[in-house]
């Protein structure tokens, strides 16, 4: 018959360990002693226990009843967080967030963005996921993170794109070069120069290579690789010029780190957009998550603008 035990005699056993009579247990669940009382031994016929001793009127528990208001407290326990979790939730207090980014994002914008958010939502856990494109567009198209950062709106398959911050690429040399005398760089100025270039399949490399074919311009291709910070690395080490996107120059760059940045007499436009995958279940911190990474666009770019004249 243990199928007829309910909430209620738990409940009653608890507040008679608790209070440690029935008196108290009465008082605390706003009920009478004898209601108390039989609660108690229902329990009990139920259980086939002896919970407790009656000793001069009163209640003794029994080795049974302690080991059994151990896993009690244990439920309780659990029963308390959850509540309290759903507490938190409502304040949006506690929570997690996951989102899905490019390389450099990882790097140059979002533990800004992240520190922003966290100050005014302590108990939130973001996750942050870097990934190459394609597979950035594959992850947001399958609604498989709350928001995404990347550089193209690219109509992505059942996602909504918010463009937050537009820039022009900047070259990045090693310190030290003579091209790092120039204020700016022309196309010109790469010519016959070792580069470190993207790989081949990505968008900004494609567009770099145009933008010297056109002007008729030869690099010699030293080194190729696939993120903005690897480029820079390489960079550092001698390899040659490159051509990056002007977030990740402004956390890298820097005599003292070895590589400094140059804006270009041409443009190539890098943009930042926020993608919210539209049929993913709402989270209302993303929200409250692109407010935090708008303001660090806005702060960066500011921060672009006074390094270099706005790109």
């Amino acid at each position: 018959m243990l199928s007829s035990l309910t909430h209620r005699h738990v409940e009653v056993f608890r507040a008679v360990m608790t209070a440690g009579s029935v008196t108290g247990a009465a008082a605390a669940l706003s009920t009478s002693q004898p209601t108390v009382s039989r609660e108690l031994s229902r329990m009990e016929s139920l259980l086939r226990l002896a919970l407790f001793d009656r000793v001069r009127g009163r209640l003794q528990p029994t080795a049974q009843a302690y080991a059994l208001f151990d896993e009690v407290q244990r439920s309780y326990a659990g029963l308390e967080r959850v509540a309290d979790t759903a507490l938190r939730l409502r304040q949006f207090t506690q929570g997690q967030l996951s989102l899905a980014c490019l390389p450099a994002f990882a790097h140059a914008l979002l533990p800004g963005a992240c520190a922003r958010f966290q100050a005014a939502h302590p108990g939130v856990s973001v996750s942050i996921n870097p990934y190459e494109s394609p597979l950035l567009e594959e992850r947001l198209a399958a609604q498989a993170h709350d928001l995404g950062v990347a550089e193209h709106d690219g109509a992505l398959a059942g996602a909504q794109a918010l463009l937050l911050l537009e820039l022009d690429e900047v070259a990045v040399l090693p310190a030290g070069h003579p091209l790092a005398a120039r204020r700016r760089l022309a196309a010109s100025d790469f010519a016959g120069q070792a580069f470190v270039s993207f790989h081949p399949r990505d968008r900004y490399r494609q567009r770099v290579d145009k933008v010297f074919a056109e002007a008729g311009v030869d690099r010699r291709l030293a080194a190729e690789t696939d993120n903005a910070v690897a480029v820079c690395a390489m960079v550092r080490h001698g390899l040659g010029l490159a051509i990056v996107n002007p977030l990740t120059a402004l956390a890298l760059a820097g005599e003292s780190a070895g590589i400094v940045a140059r804006p270009l007499a041409f443009q190539i436009p890098f943009r930042v957009f926020a993608v919210r995958p539209a049929h993913r279940p709402g989270n209302p911190l993303v929200a409250r998550f692109q407010v935090a990474l708008a303001a660090e666009c806005a702060e960066l770019g500011q921060a672009v603008a006074r390094a270099w004249g706005g790109g």
